[in-house]
């Protein structure tokens, strides 16, 4: 049996100059009696530092604890299903953090707290908050250049609000010893530790008697269709599917023009509001009031100019408006010449500065100008109320946010122009986003599986094989995404779709097709069609169909049982 913990935070005071003292879990590993051994490794590391340490000891004899301490917060933002994974695994859950460290305490109150709720799958998981360090009376800077509230202590009051959002147990540690450790922290731990061991003794206790019931007359068990041949996956173009995106400019919602209107740059409202509150400014996501930043609402004025453009004509019954690009005029003709650059910079991830730097040098040749436009670019990225530098634009601020743009507009209505609808619910989406990163979406809004397959031949027959690939992917996702009720009632000759697939070389789509059929035994087998099967694929079909003739055998003789005279019902 096991204990898993995971603990977030740091309770180190980052504005101290003593950095080397040990972390709390660390320190109740070393002083608990309980323990008796300890293993330690370092996982994946983060900008040179473990994202989390991982512990594993023996308490309480034989009982196995792991634990994974993620001291650092970025885990949320450079790796989110890991972090999730931890979270939902966790039978503990540790949240601590320094009371010298204001900054650090609001940063895991206003964006890790909701997160930690979020990826939390039992809502009956312990929480145990740590504020940890004594408090310092030091007067705060009240220059308005500072943040002032950086040395400014956690109080009591913030600490025991937080434990109450979370159903959390509140503890004061000011300092890593003997009885702070040991007997208060750990005692609070290791009673939440028996508390688990019980509940896990009680559920393998409740799954042994259920599997000592008696036997009885069982149904047969329907066995699982034979898996069908799957495409090979690949790794993640994340920062390459955007670029692409603005090369090909399909979707684009937005054209940049200079003011003679002699050239056009387009974009996507979505990718650039994701990046910069100017352009949600810009772009009417956000108001002058929810940013609150002057220097943004000056720099969005005096560099933009939105026009407002015609509206379209009525599109013909059954085909979806056109809506014409959103005009907006550069104000600046130096910085206009270097949008394309700022663009790739922006839909490249939003992290190569260094690269940006040099392409604008190269193409301006002139320092003052080429430091204009590079401001410009900072105020664009700038988070409200923050004093940009070109320190920050080149390392953490840039990687942060590059790592939670898009999660910003995800299952939101904001700018969305896709609507899925799934039984009875709604979920928003943008078209710009699913044509970047999914290739079958972006054959979605423009093609049937018929034009697929007419496509899927003229790729064969000029040897496009990524065209090809792409055709039988979309071809397959259709079929497998269509409805047992549709599949019998619809006129779409699958027989047919396979011969075409076979004559036109496309083994894989063919070979895929013969199992689908052969899956869907019981709809395709009253199709007039399924006659046109060759006897090599009918006796291919015979073999592997779903469900098999021996499973219907067996329900046949089960459902006789039932109704024969020696089942009785034991109640009457």
């Amino acid at each position: 049996m096991s204990v898993n913990i995971v603990a977030f935070g740091n309770e180190r005071d980052s504005f101290s100059e003593d950095n080397q003292q040990p972390s709390l879990i660390w320190s109740y590993l070393r002083r608990s009696a309980l323990v008796s051994r300890i293993d330690s490794s370092l996982s994946a590391s983060h900008v040179g530092n473990p994202v989390f340490t991982e512990y594993q000891a023996c308490v309480f004899g034989n009982v196995r604890l792991v634990v994974h301490d993620c001291p650092v917060w970025d885990i949320f933002d450079s790796d989110w299903y890991t972090s999730r994974s931890l979270i939902g695994g966790a039978d503990i859950i540790v949240i601590k953090y320094s009371v010298n460290d204001k900054t650090s305490f609001q940063e895991l109150k206003d964006g890790y707290v909701p997160m930690i709720k979020k990826a939390s799958n039992h809502c009956s998981v312990p929480v145990i908050i740590s504020a940890i360090g004594a408090r310092k009376t030091g007067v705060s800077c009240t220059c308005p250049l500072c943040t002032s509230d950086r040395r400014s202590c956690v109080t009591t009051s913030e600490g025991v609000q937080l434990a109450k959002e979370l159903g959390a147990t509140y503890l004061e540690l000011h300092a890593l010893n003997d009885f702070y450790v040991q007997k208060y922290f750990g005692g609070v731990l290791e009673y939440f530790m028996i508390q688990t061991l019980n509940q896990k003794s009680s559920e393998k206790m409740k799954k042994r008697k259920k599997m000592q019931k008696c036997h009885r007359v069982q149904p047969p068990q329907l066995e699982q269709p034979e898996k069908m041949p799957i495409l090979k996956g690949e790794a993640s173009h994340y920062n390459a599917d955007l670029h692409n995106l603005l090369c090909c400019c399909q979707c684009a919602d937005v054209a940049f023009y200079p003011e003679d209107l002699s050239s056009v740059v387009e974009a996507h409202k979505i990718i650039l509001c994701s990046v910069s509150h100017l352009f949600m400014l810009l772009f009417e996501v956000k108001t002058p009031a929810d940013i609150r930043d002057a220097s943004i609402v000056r720099t969005a004025r005096s560099l933009f100019s939105v026009e407002a453009g015609d509206p379209s004509p009525p599109a013909p019954r059954g085909i979806p408006p056109c809506v014409p690009p959103v005009r907006v005029v550069v104000k600046d003709s130096v910085f206009c010449s270097c949008l394309p650059d700022i663009l790739h910079f922006i839909y490249s991830g939003a992290f190569q500065w260094e690269r940006l730097e040099e392409d604008i040098k190269k193409k301006l040749k002139d320092p003052e100008k080429t430091e204009h436009v590079l401001e410009k670019v900072k105020c664009i990225l700038k988070t409200p109320g923050k004093v940009n530098t070109v320190k920050d634009c080149r390392s953490h601020q840039i990687k942060r946010l590059y790592n939670t743009s898009l999660r910003l507009f995800f299952n939101t209505p904001v700018l969305a122009d896709v609507i899925f609808k799934i039984q009875g619910a709604t979920v928003p989406a943008h078209r710009a986003v699913l044509v970047a990163r999914c290739e079958v979406m972006a054959a979605m809004f423009n093609a049937s599986i018929l034009q697929a397959m007419s496509l899927l031949i003229c790729a064969e027959m000029y040897q496009v094989m990524r065209l090809q690939h792409i055709c039988e992917l979309y071809i397959i996702t259709q079929l497998q995404s269509m409805p047992s009720r549709e599949l019998a009632s619809t006129s779409l000759s699958i027989v047919s779709l396979l011969k075409k697939a076979k004559f036109h070389n496309s083994d894989c789509l063919s070979t895929w097709l013969l199992h689908f059929i052969a899956t869907n035994y019981l709809i395709f087998s009253q199709k007039p069609e399924f006659q046109d099967l060759s006897v090599e694929e009918r006796n291919f079909v015979e073999m592997h169909r779903w469900p098999s003739n021996l499973y219907l055998k067996q329900l046949a003789d089960y459902r006789n049982y039932v109704h024969s005279q020696k089942c009785h019902c034991t109640v009457m």
